[in-house]
């Protein structure tokens, strides 16, 4: 199923842009080499270990390019690979294939790579309260697909972009004057335009929380960079007030340890600015 975001006017749009980039007036090593009334058919093969994303948007892509290509989905988004399994086949006009070949494997390998990443964070962090967050450190104009694999990964996605959530980082926060200044500011900007977003704020020690704590006015707390055992102790000041959310730094070797102390949330850059892609291939199938 997907994710609200991933509408059928943002799949147009972005499979639209991403095939004006790659074909240009016309994919010509396909044109040159292949009948036009040839007929193929491919495997999508794994070739490495992990959990598979982008299958429903490779469907969206083949069916963009080509209406008439017949898919079988023998493994669907969130499985768990391993090198040799084939995820589909696709059949049908052998020219329809090749040009949306590439499209497809880079959207597959990358969505996979960061499904596979986010699965691993989820699993260390099992048995505590507290959930994974993806974050905007994503690639352009990739970003829905990326957040759409954290998602299948058994992420959550936190904020889409600076539109659906204010988040007073510390340069907000420093550039308005301090805490009370900018959450002040925030709730009559808010006030003004009839908006209902929530609010977070970052802040860096625990003098900052105890601030925010005095000021009020915010729904999450965000603990940034912070040492486990100060975070322990803004924890406890906070005992439930607001939500919480480690951030910064974050890898494999703390995450457990960071999740003890009781957060709500961890969000983790990682999951999707340094993972490194699936190996996928699409495979022709001969007779």
């Amino acid at each position: 199923m997907k994710p609200y975001y991933i509408t059928e006017a943002f799949l147009d749009q972005f499979i639209t842009a991403a095939l004006v980039e790659d074909v240009g007036d016309g994919d010509h090593s396909t044109l040159a080499s292949i009948p036009e009334t040839a007929v193929s058919k491919a495997k999508l093969l794994v070739k490495d270990d992990g959990i598979l994303a982008g299958v429903e948007l490779a469907q969206s892509i083949f069916q963009h390019i080509d209406k008439t290509l017949k898919l079988s989905i023998l493994l669907h988004d969130g499985s768990a690979i391993k090198k040799g399994d084939v995820a589909f086949t696709v059949e049908g006009s052998a020219r329809s294939i090749l040009t949306a070949e590439r499209l497809v494997l880079n959207c597959m390998q990358r969505m996979s790579a960061i499904a596979t990443k986010t699965h691993q964070f989820v699993r260390l962090i099992e048995g505590t309260r507290t959930k994974i967050l993806d974050t905007r450190k994503t690639t352009p104009n990739f970003r829905l697909p990326e957040k759409w694999a954290v998602a299948i990964g058994g992420g959550t996605n936190h904020r889409i972009g600076l539109f659906d959530l204010i988040m007073l980082k510390d340069n907000h926060v420093d550039m308005a004057g301090g805490i009370e200044q900018a959450i002040i500011r925030t709730k009559d900007y808010l006030r003004a335009r009839n908006k209902n977003l929530r609010i977070e704020i970052e802040t860096r020690n625990l003098a900052e929380v105890k601030e925010v704590m005095r000021v009020g006015g915010v729904d999450i707390i965000m603990l940034d960079n912070m040492p486990v055992t100060e975070m322990k102790e803004a924890v406890a000041v906070i005992g439930g007030r607001f939500q919480t959310e480690a951030s910064g730094g974050i890898t494999e070797e703390t995450l457990r340890s960071i999740a003890e102390c009781g957060v709500d949330f961890i969000s983790v850059g990682a999951l999707t600015h340094t993972v490194k892609s699936l190996d996928l291939s699409l495979k022709a199938v001969k007779d």
